[in-house]
């Protein structure tokens, strides 16, 4: 096989693994009819493009990062996301969410991009940070009368399967032009999250 064709295969990857993220929160939000919480956590990460843009990069950055980062990053995102949803949940406001929600598409764009290798300990605590604004946005909005646990639980996977497509696409980095590829699909989430740092402080409609 060749390396384009399995740049290609790595970015099929990913998109299938988005697409039935998609497909199947759509299917059981028309028959389960909101799952008691569960269907509501599932597919709350992937209505806001900011989030979707961020969980992706950690996937992209662990790949170009390699062992033991490519699984440490996407394991500390949704366990930090736990957290800033448990604060969230319970009612502690945590300021400038939607900057610090904004400002990780920024960061880990740029991490991407420039394929930054910080030591793992850096890398693990930028997530980590980053993770607890968008937990916090989850737990906030958590929709009436449903389960908090069951709402926790479906976007903590929905969250996990993002990073997976982030992974698979990020495999192609193995290869020159998959290289190329990444660093591009980077610099997308950095402009990605300026335009929404742009309206998070109110320059942008």
């Amino acid at each position: 096989m060749n390396e384009r064709s399995t740049s290609r295969h790595g970015f099929l990857y990913g998109a299938v693994i988005l697409a039935y993220l998609m497909a199947r929160t759509t299917a059981f939000a028309h028959i389960g009819g909101g799952g008691g919480g569960l269907v509501s956590g599932l597919s709350h990460p992937i209505g806001g493009l900011d989030h979707v843009l961020a969980m992706v990069a950690v996937g992209l950055w662990g790949a170009q990062l390699g062992l033991p980062a490519v699984w440490l990053l996407p394991i500390a995102f949704p366990l930090m996301m736990a957290v800033g949803a448990g604060i969230g949940l319970i009612g502690i406001p945590l300021p400038a969410v939607e900057v610090g929600i904004a400002a990780s598409a920024v960061a880990l764009g740029l991490m991407v991009l420039l394929e930054a290798r910080p030591p793992l300990a850096a890398s693990l605590i930028l997530v980590a940070v980053f993770a607890v604004f968008h937990g916090h946005a989850h737990g906030t909005e958590l929709p009436a009368g449903q389960s908090g646990l069951l709402y926790s639980i479906g976007f903590v996977i929905a969250t996990g399967l993002l990073h997976a497509c982030g992974i698979a696409i990020g495999a192609v980095h193995r290869w020159n032009a998959g290289r190329v590829m990444l660093r591009f699909a980077g610099a997308v989430v950095l402009a990605g999250g300026l335009f929404f740092l742009g309206r998070s402080f109110g320059w942008l409609a």
